[in-house]
């Protein structure tokens, strides 16, 4: 006996040997009638009254009756839940229909890799960010990845050609501070030191923001850990190079950094009531974990040495420990500290414990408060990667100014305008904007604060920042004045690759219509020829910012969890 649908109104089936049957069934509460045919046994209905004896295990009981009259009782035992047998699909209807592959697999991918070519640009207005300044009606010649010639009516010979008459040439964007293209999550925050983990274990080359910041002109991001712990992980200075793999993307030859970080974040003061029990809660402790951090190092360092001095003693050889190493390499100027920051008394701290612990702050990030201090960062060469214009979104950015960035830049202080989110990366060039707005810094200034500025403090403007023969051929073509709102990549070059080209994105979009149109009518068709089908599952891709602890799983628990976070951090606009 087989029963199925729901409680109030079930289906039986009955077999016997190779005798089947479908039961006429009543019910009301715990009694039933049962009635069913088989016909090769004997002609007329078997009747079956019943009541339910027991319900766990669940155990029926009755009497009954054969067509001929005979009666007898009977009893049904419980042996296991049912499940529905799995109909086999019949592959032999349905005929498989591969679409190309692209890479990446999915929107805006490549059927064939894009190649480096010889191209030479005519006739736009360059800008440099070199002493020559902003160049016009000139020629810039790209080949094998590198910036060939400036200049004016430059041969043609074995060139692409592309009319750059009314459009205006720029070093790629580089964004100083991102958290894009990151797998599963982008804080390791189980404890206050985390120098072990490393942001290129985990890129994602085929996260859409990737395609859509070349369509903004960036070219080159230095991907973040968050700001959950005092010492963070390692970050990964990526070129965008869209579809490549992950080892490919990374800035090959850069030095390494890592995420240092001040504030809430690190002392979890905004992040509820239940997280209080992880060491810091307080700023006397956040200062205390880098001194105890860089004593330990300095000790662990000193067992290496002199270990690695006497070799041919009897001393043992000293435990390796990842998150020392790499503050050794801190110590020893082989890795550079990017530190996310706010409030003045926090950032004179780091600058303190750096002096007397003898290490160095390479870059300061968000520094807000970064006006009160620039005269201490340009004595120590301390560089500031800032906001244009963000104030008033938590207690310590109370003190944001908007002429924060002009204020630091007219000190001597190297200072550029990041993103930390996915959608203004895209727009940095209007970012840069603003500095013109708060502070009356000029264009050419202005534009460095996203190009040259940040590759000088990613120690990379020998490759990239600015357009000069020799460098990278990581440059930016617009359709308008680069700092205006309507400005728009036509195209966007990476090592001389035109990874974003609006003509090709033009056409991609009228191919994406039609390849969504082509995979619909072949679920449809599938089904309609027995294959197997499945619902639609919910994904939900998370936009990262530095606070942020959790990952998307995809579930709906994922997604009710993600929702309220951001309600009550006030990010559903960004999000």
């Amino acid at each position: 006996m087989k029963i199925t649908g729901n409680m109030n109104n079930p289906e039986i089936n009955l077999e016997m040997d190779t005798l089947k049957a479908k039961a006429n069934v009543a019910r009301r509460a715990d009694f039933f009638t049962i009635s069913f045919e088989f016909p090769k046994l004997q002609k007329g209905d078997i009747r079956l009254s019943g009541y339910i004896f027991n319900k766990n295990p669940m155990t029926l009981k009755g009497d009954g009756a054969l067509p001929d009259g005979t009666s007898f009782s009977w009893t049904a035992n419980y042996k296991e839940a049912f499940v529905e047998p799995v109909k086999k699909a019949d592959d032999t209807k349905y005929v498989l229909n591969v679409g190309p592959i692209n890479y990446p697999f999915g929107s805006y991918g490549w059927t064939e890799a894009p190649k480096q070519e010889r191209v030479l640009i005519r006739n736009a207005t360059v800008w440099t960010n070199e002493a020559e300044g902003i160049l016009q009606n000139t020629d810039v010649l790209i080949a094998n990845g590198k910036i060939l010639q400036i200049g004016k009516n430059l041969s043609t010979a074995g060139a692409k050609v592309v009319d750059g008459t009314g459009k205006h040439l720029t070093a790629g964007i580089i964004d100083e501070h991102s958290h894009i293209a990151i797998s599963r999550g982008v804080n390791e925050g189980t404890q206050a030191v985390t120098s072990e983990v490393n942001i290129e274990d985990v890129l994602n080359s085929e996260d859409i923001n990737i395609y859509r910041q070349l369509a903004g002109g960036v070219t080159t991001s230095q991907l973040l850990h968050g700001s959950a712990n005092p010492i963070g992980g390692r970050s990964a200075l990526i070129k965008l190079r869209w579809g490549k793999s992950p080892d490919e993307m990374l800035f090959e030859g850069a030095d390494k950094f890592i995420k240092f970080a001040l504030g809430e974040n690190v002392k979890q003061s905004n992040w509820g009531d239940r997280q209080t029990t992880r060491f810091p809660q307080t700023r006397m402790g956040v200062e205390q974990v880098f001194v105890d951090a860089f004593t330990r190092a300095k000790e662990y360092e000193r067992q290496w040495k002199e270990y690695r001095s006497n070799t041919k003693g009897a001393k043992l050889v000293p435990r390796r420990d990842l998150e020392l190493d790499v503050l050794v390499e801190i110590l020893n100027n082989k890795r550079f500290i990017t530190c996310h920051s706010y409030v003045q008394s926090e950032i004179n701290m780091l600058m303190h414990v750096a002096d007397s612990m003898g290490f160095k702050v390479n870059t300061f990030t968000h520094i807000l408060e970064g006006y009160k201090v620039a005269d201490k960062m340009k004595e120590r060469g301390i560089a500031a990667s800032s906001f244009s214009d963000w104030w008033a979104y938590k207690v310590e950015v109370e003190d944001a100014i908007p002429y924060n960035g002009a204020i630091m830049h007219k000190l001597g202080v190297v200072t550029a305008f990041n993103s930390d989110d996915a959608e203004m990366a895209r727009r940095l060039n209007q970012e840069a904007a603003k500095a013109i707005k708060y502070g009356d810094i000029s264009e050419e200034d202005a534009l460095k604060f996203v190009t040259l500025n940040p590759a000088k403090m990613l120690h990379i403007d020998n490759r990239v920042g600015s357009i000069k023969v020799g460098k990278d051929a990581d440059i930016v073509l617009w359709n308008d004045h680069p700092l205006s709102i309507y400005a728009k990549p036509l195209q966007t070059y990476v090592d001389g690759i035109a990874y974003y080209d609006e003509a090709r994105d033009n056409e991609l979009r009228e191919v994406i219509v039609k390849e969504r149109a082509r995979l619909i009518q072949k679920m449809l068709d599938a089904k309609n020829k027995g294959a197997r089908t499945q619902k639609p599952a919910l994904e939900v891709v998370p936009k990262f910012h530095c606070d942020h602890m959790y990952h998307f799983g995809g579930g709906l628990d994922d997604f009710i969890y993600n929702y309220y976070y951001h309600l009550n951090h006030g990010e559903l606009n960004r999000h």
